[in-house]
């Protein structure tokens, strides 16, 4: 048995993308046969104060010289210098899910910090896992990562029962992520205004606690258009109950201005869901044409138009629905994602 750390930041339960695909590689590595040892580097990132990061380097620093370490991209990009110290002592493997300083409302200042102490802590990684091809180009050419130190490892998907859908005549849209600026939930409701006689419904599932001002803004944008009773918004909610919502929606959308990857458009197509999306970051990558429509981040008039047309028209939603899970059973498997890891890990111990 091999001996790796996995190391991240606040809790490894949270309900987003990025801790999901650490929790289920961590799961799939042990299943495999390596040892893992899972170190909680604490809260704050990755805005994290000078004790926060004085915690995480102790508790790095409590792992044998030697043992390869995984640090989670939110954690790494916000610990340069301590990333640094580590690797003298332990080979470093960055994963980043997304670069930080693509963050969507950052200001420019905090673009410029995110960008240089992320680029700094990258280069002291022996090796790079980024979660998608458009993320790995990005790593390459706006961070200065070499290509040769670069290794994809998409999400794993699972395969499940497609969905039934709605029989009410009332389409139920469905749309999943943390609401935060990056997730284009403001542009949806405007997107939905003009469409507003249509019959449709749409239910929003993420963290309403992640920023406490785009949430309030989000419902005031909602009762300022009269929409309350047409969207709900369930705040945090765990994954079978996530699954469960899939499975009785007709329409997956998200406004994303960028995603790492797109899990969420990930399980949609699993789900047999036609998807509306962006082509933000790596979304393009995770949703081939067949599978759905994607409109260029912040076109509120295109995502009107892509909803409508949807809504409208059964023959298109059951085209993309067909070709949805056709490209959900190309996806890997959660087993695969692992292996890729562990043959980066096998290099290093």
């Amino acid at each position: 048995m091999t001996r790796i750390a996995f190391a991240v930041p606040g809790d490894l339960e949270t309900p987003t993308g990025g801790y999901g695909y650490d929790r289920r590689t961590i799961a799939e590595l042990r299943a495999l046969g390596w040892h893992v040892d899972v170190v909680l580097l604490g809260h704050g990132f990755p805005r994290p104060s000078a004790k926060q990061r004085a915690t995480a380097l102790s508790r790095l620093e409590a792992l044998p010289k030697g043992v390869p370490v995984v640090m989670d991209g939110l954690a790494l990009g916000a610990l340069p210098d301590e990333a640094e110290q580590i690797a003298r002592r332990n080979p470093l493997v960055a994963l980043v899910h997304h670069p930080l300083a693509l963050e969507t409302g950052l200001s420019p200042a905090d673009v410029k910090n995110f960008f240089e102490n992320e680029r700094r802590a990258l280069a002291a990684g022996r090796i790079v896992i980024a979660t998608s091809p458009s993320t790995g180009r990005r790593l390459k050419e706006d961070y200065g990562v070499p290509p040769e130190s670069i290794v994809i490892a998409p999400p794993g998907t699972d395969r499940v029962m497609s969905t039934k859908g709605s029989t009410d005549g009332t389409l139920r849209l469905l749309s999943v992520g943390a609401v935060v600026p990056r997730k284009g939930f403001d542009i949806l409701i405007a997107a939905l205004v003009p469409i507003s006689e249509l019959p449709w419904r749409l239910t929003i599932a993420g963290d309403l606690t992640r920023d406490p001002a785009t949430a309030a803004k989000l419902k005031l944008e909602i009762a300022r258009h009269a929409l309350s009773s047409r969207i709900d918004l369930l705040g945090e909610v765990a994954q079978e109950k996530v699954f469960a919502l899939y499975a009785a929606s007709d329409i997956f959308v998200l406004a994303s201005h960028f995603e790492g990857y797109g899990m969420a458009y990930a399980e949609a197509m699993a789900h047999g869901l036609p998807v509306i999306g962006t082509t933000g970051g790596a979304i393009v990558d995770t949703v081939p044409p067949q599978a759905g429509v994607l409109v260029e981040p912040g076109d509120v008039k295109a995502l009107t138009l892509a909803l409508k047309t949807l809504i409208e028209n059964g023959k298109e939603r059951r085209r993309y629905a067909a070709g949805a899970l056709a490209a959900a059973a190309e996806l890997p498997a959660w087993q695969g994602t692992a292996r890729i890891v562990a043959s980066v890990l096998e290099r290093l111990a």
